[in-house]
């Protein structure tokens, strides 16, 4: 079974007026302003996944500030996983910090959504106020135990559109608040997981931490993947498209490219997400 984990999926009216809501989301304008930032729709994404072998992918929209866009396009995630439900898996989306976002995330994980994500602070990075904004929503999907996806990146290197000025103390500093908490982090962690390799704490402080692969292509050599498994341990490792901005295709090669043997590469494409979501 081949699940990925990381898949955006907007309704048809963002999709046909995206530049309409610019104004009051600058973070989606950073990440979508250019017409080359494809947005997909449920349909889109569902032949996507049977042209390129795909069983299942976990769906969620944006971290949008406005709670009736939030509303709706959860509504959206909600119906499309109904419509699907052998074929997609939700996740509830909104921007943690808008005094609602505990309500949504009841709302939604009462709808039957699988946890909460990708939760994204792209101008502020993760810190005290956003861990502190993330305590309510971290309490009822432990209580619910539900996981939640959010978005980390490399500190260094290249900049891009969704490159959050986050750190690895603030990345680190947030695990630590939530360690009962089945966290996935994105984009590797943005290499959090090396730290394993010290003697004390970090192993036991990351024992609930998972990563996915999205935008993998886009910034990391395809060395990434033994050298991630070794260090994070290959069965947290998670296969994540960022799908309308990669298609699987682009993955499979660089997984080809890497060597990794059978059962890995069987276990990162899908058979961790599968017990991570009690498939």
């Amino acid at each position: 079974m081949i699940i990925d984990f990381h898949v955006h999926v907007f309704s048809e009216k963002i999709r046909q007026n995206r530049s309409a809501f610019f104004p009051s989301e600058p973070a989606f304008k950073l990440l979508y302003d250019s017409p080359k930032s494809r947005l997909a729709g449920a349909e889109d994404t569902l032949r996507m996944m049977d042209e390129e072998g795909v069983d299942r992918s976990v769906i969620f929209g944006f971290p949008w500030q406005d709670a009736d866009t939030f509303r709706r396009e959860n509504d959206y995630i909600i119906e499309t996983v109904r419509k699907y439900p052998d074929r997609f898996i939700g996740l509830a989306c909104f921007d943690a910090l808008n005094p609602s976002a505990a309500d949504e995330t009841e709302r939604c994980l009462g709808a039957g959504m699988h946890g909460v994500g990708e939760l994204a602070f792209y101008t502020s990075g993760i810190d005290e106020r956003c861990i502190s904004a993330l305590d309510p929503v971290m309490a009822l999907c432990r209580d619910h135990d539900r996981l939640i996806l959010i978005h980390t990146n490399e500190p260094v290197g290249h900049q891009y559109p969704g490159k959050s000025p986050n750190t690895l103390a603030q990345i680190y500093r947030m695990i630590q608040t939530f360690p009962e908490n089945k966290i996935v982090l994105a984009h590797w962690g943005g290499g959090i997981f090396f730290y394993n390799l010290l003697k004390r704490e970090v192993k036991e402080t990351l024992g609930n931490v998972w990563f996915d692969t999205a935008a993998s292509p886009f910034l990391y050599d395809i060395d990434i993947y033994p050298m991630a498994g070794q260090m994070a341990g290959q069965e947290k490792i998670l296969f994540g498209t960022d799908y309308p901005l990669l298609r699987p295709g682009r993955y499979f090669r660089d997984m080809d490219k890497s060597d990794l043997p059978s059962e890995e590469r069987a276990n990162i494409c899908g058979e961790n997400a599968r017990k991570l979501l009690g498939l």
